[in-house]
C-alpha cells in the first residue's frame, strides 16, 4: 500500500504546464548546462525561463559564469520582468560563485559547446513560435466565433483559437452542451451496475482540447470570481486539485456552448 500524496492548498492550485508560446524546448537546451554547473539548479528556480537561457548562454561553464556581474544579470531580469531585481541578481551572484564539483578540462568544455549551441538554436525557434503566434491571432480575429470564443475568462488569441478548432466549426455537431461537455471529456464518466455506481474521469478524449480547456479554466480563476469560488467549493468539499480544476472547466465549456449556439459574448459573472 502506497501513502497517499498530501493534499495541496486550496490556496494555491498547481500550475499547469502550458504552450505560451516563449522557449518551447527550454528544458532540452538547459540541461547540459545543468549537468556542468550544478550552481545553475541552485541559482534559477527554471532553467528553461528567458532570464535563465540568457545567462547560461553568456556564461555556460563555472569560469565563465563566475564573471558574471551584478549589472549583467539584473539586466537579464529587467528583460524578463521579473520583480525585486536587486535580491534576485545577489543570490544568483552567490549561488554561481559558490564552491562547485568541477570536471575534466575537456568535459567542461564540450559540456559548455553543446549548451551555447542549443541554447542558439532555440532562441531562434522561440522567435519563429513568437511570429506563428502573430499570426494566429491575426488570423483568428477574423473567425465568425472569435468575439464570443475571446469574451470567456482564461481564453486568449492562442487558446481561444485552439478551443474552437479542437471542437470544429460545424454549428449543428453538438446538440446540447452535454453533448459538447462529453465530447471535452470535462464531464464525468458514470458507471452503475446493480446497487454499485462509479464516477471517473473520462480517459478517451482529445488530449489537445482537454489540456486547452484546463489551461483557460486556471487561467479563469484569476479573471473570474465565479469560477474560483466553483474551485474552493470544490476543493473544501475534499476534491483534489484535478477533478476540481475539471469542474470548473467543465462549466466553461458550457457558458461557451451558449455562447455560440446565441452568437452572444459573455459578459455576466458565472
Amino acid at each position: 500500500m502506497t501513502a497517499r500524496r498530501p493534499a495541496r492548498s486550496r490556496s494555491s492550485p498547481a500550475p499547469i504546464r502550458r504552450w505560451s508560446g516563449t522557449n518551447p524546448a527550454g528544458p532540452a537546451a538547459a540541461a547540459p548546462a545543468a549537468g556542468l554547473l550544478p550552481a545553475a539548479l541552485a541559482a534559477f528556480a527554471d532553467l528553461d525561463a528567458p532570464d535563465a537561457l540568457e545567462l547560461l548562454a553568456k556564461a555556460p561553464d563555472p569560469a565563465w559564469a563566475r564573471r558574471l556581474t551584478r549589472a549583467q544579470i539584473s539586466a537579464a531580469l529587467k528583460r524578463a520582468r521579473r520583480r525585486d531585481i536587486t535580491a534576485k541578481a545577489t543570490a544568483i551572484l552567490a549561488a554561481l560563485r559558490s564552491e562547485q564539483l568541477g570536471q575534466p578540462e575537456a568535459v567542461t568544455a564540450a559540456y559548455a559547446a553543446t549548451a551555447r549551441s542549443l541554447i542558439a538554436v532555440f532562441t531562434i525557434l522561440d522567435e519563429q513560435v513568437k511570429a506563428l503566434q502573430g499570426q494566429v491571432e491575426a488570423d483568428f480575429g477574423r473567425h465568425p466565433d472569435a468575439e464570443s470564443c475571446l469574451s470567456q475568462p482564461g481564453l486568449g488569441p492562442v487558446l481561444g483559437a485552439r478551443v474552437p478548432s479542437e471542437f470544429g466549426d460545424d454549428p449543428d455537431r453538438y446538440a446540447t452542451g452535454k453533448a459538447r461537455k462529453n465530447y471535452a471529456a470535462t464531464s464525468p464518466l458514470t458507471r452503475a451496475s446493480g446497487k454499485k455506481k462509479t464516477v471517473t474521469a473520462r480517459y478517451v478524449r482529445d488530449d489537445r482540447l482537454t489540456g486547452a480547456l484546463m489551461s483557460q479554466a486556471f487561467s479563469a480563476m484569476a479573471a473570474s470570481p465565479g469560477a474560483r469560488a466553483l474551485y474552493d467549493h470544490q476543493r473544501d468539499a475534499g476534491t483534489e486539485h484535478n477533478p476540481a480544476l475539471r469542474k470548473v472547466a467543465n462549466r466553461l465549456v458550457g457558458i461557451l456552448h451558449g455562447c455560440l449556439k446565441s452568437i452572444a459574448s459573455f459578459k455576466l459573472p458565472m
